[in-house]
Parts: C-alpha cells; sequence; structure tokens
C-alpha cells in the first residue's frame, strides 16, 4: 500500500495519472474505475489545482533571479538592485549649420525647443534644439555652426511637492523618453520663481546633503520616475517646491537617415535662413531591450564606475552611446604596432556610418573619468572586410516545384540572414560549414552545394600623391608555393585606376607574382603589360598588402558607379575567416555569384550517371 502521493512532474496529466496510481492502491479504491466515476471529475480538479499552483510557483521562483526572469518588470526590478538603470528611447540626432541671412543685432538667440522638420519616407518629423544658443556676427555672418538637434516634441510637466504624502511620485507621463534630453529643475514655490537646475546623480560617493541631485528609475509600462536625495545623499525637495520636468518624446528608429532639414517658425524673429546638413540625422533606437539588460546590468556593477578591463570600457560605452551595436576593445600591447599606455576602442553603430570626431572626443572624454589615470583612450572606426561568394548548388527538381531562379533567390536571402544573424560584428566568425549548411538548408529540395570563397577590402587614395596605403586583412593569403600562378596574376585583383608614371589613358589594375610582389599592369588585348613590378608588397602569411608609394591619378567606376575607392581582391588561405582586433566581417551578396542547376541523377534523368556532370571545387 502507498503511503505518500509521488508527483514527479507538473503537466496535468501526469499529476493525473499520479493521483490514480496512488488511490488505486489503497483498499477503498481496489478494481475502482476511475475513469467511468464522478471520482474522475474531482480528479480533474485537483489535478488542474496543483499544476496551476505547481506552474506559478515555478514562474514566481524564476522571476526572482536576473539570469531567469522573463517580465520586464522584474528584470527591471533585478537590474536597480545593483544600481544598474535601463536606457530609454534614443531620439535621432543630426547636426546642421544654420545660416541667419538678414539677421542684425549684436546676438541672435536660437531658444531651445526650436523647430526644424524633414520627411523620411514620405512620413514628417520634427527635430528641436536641446539648450538656448546664442551667436555673435563674424565678418557680419550669423551662423550657428555644428548645431544638434533633436527628432521628437519639446515637453514640459510640473509637480508641486507635498513632502506630507508619502505616495507622491515624480513620473514622466509620456513613453518613448529620451531621458538624455531631461532636464530637472526645482522651482522654490508659485510665489518665487527661483529655480535650481538639478544634474543627474552618477554615484553617491561625491554626494552630500546639499548636493542638487536627482536619481532615475524605469517603473511600471516602461516610463521613467525621477526622485531626490533624502537631505543625507542628496538635497531633499521641501513642501510646495515645484519639480518642473523639460524632455523630448522621439520616434525611435524611424527618422534615422534624415538629410534635410526646414526651418519651421522664427530665430529670435528671423525666419530667413539657410541649412546645411553636417551630420545625417542617426542613433534613434527603442529603450534597452530585456536581453541587453541581462547581459549590462551585472558587467555594469562589475565595473564599479571605473574603466580597468575590455569589458569595463564596452559597458561604459554602450551607456554613453546608445547607438552601438557592436563595441570592440583591445590594449595598445595588443595593437598591430604595440602602443603602450593606450586603449583602443572601435564602434559598430547601430545606423549611420562612422561615429563623427565630435562625437569621438565627446566619448573620450567622458571615458577618462573612469579610465586609470595612465591609460588614454583612443576610438577608431571599424574595418570592414568583405567575402564574396561563388556557389553552384545542385537540387533535386522532383523534390520541388520551383523553378531555379526562385531557388537561387532563396539562397542568397538564407546568406544575407546568415549575414545579419552571425556576421556584421566584431565577434562575428565566417565559418566555411555553416556558410554551406545554410545554403543546403535554404531549400528541402537543394542536395548539395561547391562554394569559393575570397575577401576584398576599399582603399581610398588621395589622388597625384605618392602615399603609402596598407590593407591588413589579418587573415593568411593563398599561396602554396613561391611564384604561385604569376603568370596569371596570382591571387589578387582590383578595380581600375590610372597612375601618373603612365602618360597614356591606359586604364591599370593590381595584381601578384606569387613571390611577395604586388604589381601593376594595363590590358593590351588579353595580354598583362606591366608598367611596375614593384608597385607595393603582400605578405601571404600575415594577409597584409601595403603600396609603397602609389601615385594614382584617377579612379574608374566600381560596379557601374563613380568611385573614390579601388577595391582590391585576394584569396584567404582557409575557408574560415576570423576578425582580428576592430575588424567586421560582412559578405557581399551583390558580388556574389549563386548558380543552381538540377541533379540529374537524383531528379532521375541520367541512370548510373551517364550525363552526370561535377563542378570543381578550386
Amino acid at each position: 500500500m502507498a503511503t505518500k502521493l509521488e508527483i514527479s512532474q507538473l503537466d496535468f496529466d501526469g499529476i493525473k495519472d499520479n493521483l490514480k496510481t496512488f488511490l488505486s492502491q489503497q483498499d477503498e479504491f481496489t478494481d475502482y474505475d476511475f475513469e467511468g466515476s464522478g471520482m474522475n471529475i474531482l480528479l480533474d480538479v485537483l489535478a488542474y489545482n496543483t499544476h496551476y499552483l505547481g506552474y506559478n510557483a515555478n514562474m514566481l521562483a524564476n522571476e526572482m533571479y536576473l539570469d531567469s526572469a522573463d517580465q520586464r518588470s522584474s528584470v527591471v526590478s533585478l537590474a536597480k538592485q545593483v544600481g544598474y538603470t535601463p536606457r530609454s528611447a534614443s531620439s535621432s540626432k543630426a547636426r546642421i549649420n544654420v545660416l541667419m541671412n538678414n539677421a542684425t543685432g549684436s546676438t541672435v538667440t536660437m531658444s531651445r525647443g526650436t523647430k526644424f522638420t524633414t520627411t523620411v519616407d514620405e512620413t514628417n518629423y520634427s527635430f528641436v534644439n536641446n539648450a538656448d544658443v546664442s551667436i555673435s556676427p563674424s565678418d557680419g555672418v550669423y551662423q550657428f555652426s555644428d548645431l544638434d538637434i533633436y527628432e521628437g516634441t519639446y515637453l514640459n510637466y510640473k509637480y508641486t511637492a507635498n513632502t506630507s504624502d508619502t505616495d507622491q511620485r515624480f513620473i514622466i507621463p509620456n513613453n518613448n523618453v529620451d531621458t538624455t534630453t531631461l532636464t530637472v529643475k526645482v522651482q522654490e514655490s508659485s510665489s518665487d520663481s527661483t529655480t535650481n537646475t538639478y544634474k543627474l546623480a552618477s554615484g553617491i560617493t561625491n554626494l552630500d546633503s546639499t548636493s542638487k541631485v536627482y536619481f532615475l528609475q524605469e517603473i511600471e509600462n516602461g516610463r521613467f520616475e525621477v526622485y531626490f536625495g533624502d537631505g543625507v545623499l542628496g538635497e531633499a525637495i521641501a513642501d510646495g517646491n515645484i519639480v518642473i520636468l523639460d524632455y523630448i518624446t522621439c520616434n525611435r528608429d524611424e527618422p534615422n537617415g534624415a538629410t534635410s532639414f526646414t526651418l519651421s517658425g522664427t530665430i529670435d524673429g528671423f525666419a530667413d535662413v539657410t541649412i546645411t546638413t553636417q551630420g545625417v540625422a542617426a542613433g534613434g533606437d527603442a529603450p534597452e531591450t530585456i536581453k541587453s539588460i541581462k547581459y549590462n546590468a551585472p558587467r555594469d556593477y562589475t565595473a564599479q564606475d571605473r574603466a580597468v578591463t575590455a569589458d569595463d570600457y564596452k559597458v561604459l560605452v554602450k551607456s554613453l552611446y546608445a547607438n552601438a551595436q557592436s563595441v570592440q576593445v583591445y590594449g595598445g600591447e595588443d595593437a598591430a604596432t604595440p602602443d603602450y599606455g593606450k586603449v583602443y576602442i572601435s564602434i559598430k553603430a547601430k545606423s549611420g556610418s562612422n561615429l563623427t570626431e565630435v562625437t569621438k572626443t565627446s566619448l573620450v572624454q567622458s571615458l577618462k573619468s573612469f579610465a586609470v589615470a595612465s591609460v588614454t583612450p583612443v576610438i577608431i572606426d571599424p574595418e570592414t572586410t568583405f567575402i564574396t561568394l561563388t556557389t553552384t548548388f545542385k537540387y533535386d527538381s522532383s523534390l520541388t516545384t520551383k523553378d531555379v531562379s526562385t531557388l537561387e533567390t532563396n539562397v542568397v536571402e538564407a546568406i544575407t540572414g546568415y549575414n545579419t544573424d552571425t556576421l556584421e560584428n566584431f565577434t562575428g566568425m565566417f565559418r566555411y560549414s555553416a556558410v554551406g549548411k545554410t545554403i543546403d538548408d535554404a531549400d528541402s529540395s537543394i542536395l548539395s552545394n561547391i562554394t569559393k570563397v575570397k575577401m576584398y577590402k576599399y582603399i581610398t587614395p588621395t589622388l597625384s600623391s605618392g602615399l603609402k596605403y596598407t590593407l591588413s586583412f589579418n587573415n593568411a593569403f593563398y599561396n602554396p608555393h613561391s611564384g604561385h600562378n604569376s603568370s596569371a596574376g596570382g591571387i589578387v585583383s582590383s578595380t581600375g585606376f590610372k597612375i601618373n608614371n603612365d602618360s597614356s589613358t591606359n586604364e591599370h589594375f593590381l595584381d601578384d607574382d606569387g613571390a611577395g610582389n604586388i604589381r601593376v599592369y594595363y590590358l593590351s588585348g588579353t595580354t598583362r603589360i606591366y608598367t611596375d613590378s614593384t608597385f607595393g608588397t603582400i605578405n601571404y602569411t600575415t594577409g597584409e598588402i601595403i603600396l609603397t608609394s602609389a601615385n594614382i591619378t584617377s579612379i574608374s567606376n566600381v560596379d557601374g558607379a563613380a568611385s573614390t575607392q579601388i577595391r582590391v581582391t585576394t584569396t584567404p588561405s582557409s575557408n574560415d575567416i576570423i576578425p582580428v582586433r576592430n575588424q567586421v566581417l560582412e559578405i557581399d551578396t551583390t558580388n556574389s555569384t549563386i548558380t543552381g542547376s538540377v541533379d540529374e541523377i537524383e531528379s532521375g534523368s541520367s541512370q548510373a550517371g551517364t550525363t552526370y556532370t561535377t563542378t570543381s571545387s578550386y
């Protein structure tokens, strides 16, 4: 006779079976038909009750820990325990110059909240400046230079403090607030207009009872709450104080890419302006995701507001620059040319191009306050190494109704997905077998594929100047023996250009001799005429190409369009390609070749393989 109930699982059927097993072993229910009696309903009720209780207990236990919590409210609360505040939505930011055409006076002031309009994808958006700016004429010219404007609506909200109300909260009542634009002021009272501006507290070690700071936290429904000190750590607010919250609400990433702006209204009474865009709108983003909070919160806590390790810098950069998609950090001792006492930081933005010099300078200044005194942070741009594929796949026509063109499109889409999901960040490795599987899995009818891999980088030469250019692929080149493929141009190729030591109009190209030399040639029919056999060097082991003194006078079109760059393509030694330091890998599907053909044996058209053709793997 069973003396206890065995519950080894929490699903409904398992619980009910355990209840029936327990009861059937009791003398009172020997040979009892549970399914055909009213007892079955009672067992259902007991099983459901146990199932729900177990489920709720399991969920509650999960929500108690940061790594297992699923609800945003739980994740935010747990992050708060380690002093981490999730990033809010971010306004798209652009940089413009505003020339006042007919302005007069000693100064012209642009008030905070001055509106500029733009259109992206046939949708209108408003951008505003976030601070009062005054200028004086220079040689009679009034111009606001390098003005940052933020997408969104400038709003203002006020609270009257009541310290007797223990439930009073200073909540920003709008969603999609960019908290980096938040300004908090405290007015003495309704009858005293004196105001003090409070700063966001970055820690508590430097606070006292008179520190005019505020604290910020995310609360329910994704909104944010401002709160103040208690009179010990930070100045406490008093009865009758008026808390003024100024901020911008935004449309997240939708306005990214805006390039042209128009003044809406006037600036200090003047409406005739000329606006030029210095920096395209970028950086708009959604609030920090649950996944990101889980990743960053413990690392932010570990960093303890100082930058020592690479992870410290990564966390700090992501908190200081919301538009960072991927961050790479390495010490100067690990640079290609060791540079001790420096830490190199490379940032791949979610949108927009490389960081502007102004943004880099601002980030460096912010990071210096966290860095060890002897270490200098340096921000460098990412370097993209592009990969091209030449793919031939076989498919069974009896397993699909799709034509070969559709299958080729499916393969391109699958490769694009691999590109987005795996590459395009500093840690994304190109793994040949994974790409091959991605191609095979693009459609159930695809049986196999042969894929050849090449890689390329761009150089942007200064025309008519004999300068040195270095291309670091950081992956070894294919060179099985000295002089490999020399007569056919080695493993290097390029798009066209013209050089100053050739008086003709010949279009020149690069190749290599298989022995460490980069050559430059032009074509006479199909024959290569070399004008310089030592135009540069190639190191097959380190994956480096150096053009020692390249005096290039003009650049040919690239991919059918005018270009300022020369594309240099080569063959890697390994089909697995690894990004090193600030290198990012990206598959160029536009310049890749994807070709499909019917597998005649599997499709039944070639018995015994009599008409079967194979594709070279080399």
